[in-house]
């Protein structure tokens, strides 16, 4: 048998980082058709303006966008933002729930990858920053990378 791709990246929520601070993360499965995980590994997915929510006791996400895939039968979705169910442990869904609906916080989808041939989104526990946190986080990265720079120049002097 071949090996499965195993932590495949297909799409990354590269703003999550910059206008979150992610204090927990959490793996979840995902309700999909089969033309959509087609589309999916073919890496056809965008979740920059997506988010997770809880309605009855079961999470979803919203406004994850999958392209319709080329090569699909009668039964491909038509709608590529569609509401996605995200299958959740029930005690992981109250823990969620709880959390989320504290002042500031929501849920936030930051990748979606292959794990042992399924799809998983990982979603996060994000609190929202300030300007000023954005900044302060954009100076501290500043800083370390003209520290690991200077390292680099100091040892090619040294040789």
């Amino acid at each position: 048998m071949g090996k499965k791709h195993d932590d495949k990246v297909l799409a990354q929520n590269k703003k999550a980082s910059h206008d979150y601070f992610i204090e927990e993360t959490y793996e979840c499965g995902m309700v999909l058709s089969g033309t959509e995980i087609k589309s999916l590994r073919r890496g056809k997915a965008n979740i920059s303006d997506s988010f997770a929510t809880i309605r009855n006791g079961e999470a979803f996400i919203h406004n994850m966008h999958i392209s319709p895939f080329e090569e699909g039968n009668r039964y491909n979705p038509t709608d590529p933002t569609r509401a996605r169910k995200l299958l959740l442990h029930k005690q992981q869904i109250h823990k969620l729930l709880g959390e989320s609906k504290r002042d500031g916080y929501t849920l936030v989808p930051l990748k979606i990858y292959i794990k042992n041939g399924y799809a998983k989104l990982l979603i996060g526990l994000g609190r929202g920053k300030k300007n000023y946190d954005k900044r302060d986080t954009e100076a501290k990265r500043d800083a370390t990378r003209d520290i690991q720079r200077a390292l680099r120049e100091r040892q090619k002097v040294a040789r």
